[in-house]
């Protein structure tokens, strides 16, 4: 595939069936894991995941920003021609390096403080043995789920979007069959959820590994220079991919605290839910980006300004179709995602549907604000990519999720999230419409 010479509608289509795919099957691993405990466990299973749920966010957003900070540095020196070529494989061999740091320390993290962390993220005395048992195989493979994230960005730039979502095929599929063989076939219940979770990540690790074998393959080790720089401005590109899955999780902890403060269990287990749709709809949202980035990084690296609108064009209309979609779904049949997730006890069934149509308006602007970081991070524009990411995922949603149900009532806890999308996605509009009219000033690699 030529990404500064073909159609770019048709490059961005065949880009967005690969990334959907490999968003779609991601998120697989968290829907089916919760949806085997909800229905073998009950509503304690569930909420034990919803707890287990910042751990994920923290490991994933790592990868992204290796992954997204990597593969747009990369992808910006290959749009720069030739002079380019040793800065692709120095990002590549920067993105790798650090993936593995932090992977080691992700993996030391979690297998040394998993009760204090569990316990931090909102779980009492009934729900951190759920938790810890569900961890315990997870622990022997944290890193593959990071290195998973970083390879399959930089498989997306080096023209084989098809084996990335390949890979993440073959694990979610095997963490399909495998969660129910585990769960309920050989009776391990939530032990068996994390099981599969964990070799299912060793499979896509392990068909990710090929393309290293193909004759497609131009990533290649090289011996580091000026590491340091690179790191810092691998760092600043991923930083906002990042910390929109790293805010999920801040979110959560949040969220798991006041809802036990102000309305107890059963809204905690109907959070969980949430989390699951939420992190769905946060998947298509990095779907839309992630196809958008290789077009959008090696164009602005040509300085090609009419392919890059063509590109935000096709994104915008791709966040418009999944906006509608969820944020329809989520106010016509709560119920239907309460039955998908757990055996729901009457008590959960009346507080449901008010909670989950509530929280279900932040769908109609979260894909576009999440697009958006991808956008400006993609043209090398660090500074409003981080100020949305942070805006929505910490600094706005965090204010409201202390202060509304204090102020008005438990109930209005579930507005939080969409008052926040609307504050920023109006300054975010403006911002993204003004770059597209006039275009921006391209920076320097090195």
């Amino acid at each position: 595939m030529d990404l500064l010479r073909e159609n770019v509608g048709r490059l961005y289509g065949r880009y967005l069936a690969a990334a959907f795919g490999s968003a779609l099957i991601s998120y697989i691993y968290a829907m089916v894991d919760m949806a085997m405990v909800g229905q073998y466990q009950g509503p304690e299973g569930t909420a034990a995941l919803a707890v287990v749920a910042p751990i994920w966010n923290l490991i994933y957003s790592l990868g992204l920003l290796t992954g997204i900070g990597g593969s747009v540095l990369f992808a910006t020196a290959r749009g720069s021609g030739e002079a380019g070529r040793e800065s692709e494989a120095q990002s590549f061999n920067a993105a790798l390096l650090a993936s593995v740091v932090l992977g080691a320390l992700c993996w030391a993290v979690v297998v040394l403080f998993d009760a204090p962390l569990l316990r931090f993220f909102g779980a009492e005395d009934t729900l951190l043995p759920l938790a810890q048992r569900y961890l315990l195989p997870v622990k022997f493979g944290v890193p593959l789920f990071l290195l998973n994230q970083m390879l399959a960005a930089f498989l997306r730039n080096d023209g084989a979007p098809g084996l990335a979502t390949g890979a993440v095929l073959a694990g979610g599929i095997f963490n399909v069959f495998g969660d129910y063989f585990f769960v309920f076939g050989l009776d391990l219940g939530i032990f068996g959820a994390g099981l599969a979770t964990v070799l299912g990540a060793l499979i896509t690790f392990c068909v990710l590994l090929t393309h290293f074998f193909s004759q497609k393959n131009t990533l290649r080790l090289v011996r580091p220079t000026r590491l340091a720089a690179r790191l810092v401005k691998m760092g600043t590109a991923g930083f906002s991919a990042c910390f929109v899955d790293a805010a999920m999780g801040i979110l959560t902890i949040l969220f798991n605290r006041q809802i036990m403060t102000y309305a107890g269990a059963d809204a905690l287990a109907v959070y969980g839910i949430l989390v699951n749709i939420s992190t769905f709809v946060q998947c298509c949202a990095y779907s839309v980006g992630q196809a958008a980035q290789p077009i959008l990084s090696i164009n602005f690296g040509a300085g090609r300004w009419d392919r890059i609108r063509a590109a935000l064009r096709c994104s915008l209309l791709a966040t418009a179709a999944f906006s509608l979609f969820w944020t329809a779904a989520a106010l016509a049949a709560p119920l239907v995602f309460v039955y998908i997730f757990m055996s729901p006890t009457e008590a959960v069934l009346a507080i449901a549907p008010n909670i989950i149509r509530c929280y279900g308006l932040s769908f109609l602007l979260l894909p576009f604000n999440i697009f958006s970081t991808y956008y400006f991070q993609s043209l090398l524009r660090p500074v409003p990519a981080m100020a949305v990411s942070v805006a929505r995922g910490a600094l706005i949603s965090g204010l409201l999720i202390m202060t509304l149900p204090a102020l008005l009532g438990p109930d209005a806890l579930w507005l939080a999230m969409p008052i926040t999308e609307l504050v920023v996605a109006l300054p975010v509009a403006a911002l993204m419409l003004k770059d597209a009219r006039h275009g921006t000033k391209k920076r320097t690699l090195e």
